[in-house]
């Protein structure tokens, strides 16, 4: 499964960038947001129907 992963904006909340990654990368991913206090959101990436 892929996961969409937004940066957010300190002051209002806005997605700065985003970036699609797979189910093995979001730990990390959100234990360095952690260790330095960055808002992320995350959401399943949307798939396409083939």
């Amino acid at each position: 499964m892929r996961f969409e992963i937004m940066r957010l904006d300190d002051v209002d909340g806005s997605a700065v960038d985003s970036t699609v990654v797979d189910a093995a990368s979001v730990n990390r991913i959100v234990q360095q947001a952690a260790s330095i206090g960055q808002r992320i959101y995350i959401r399943p990436a949307e798939t396409t129907a083939s």
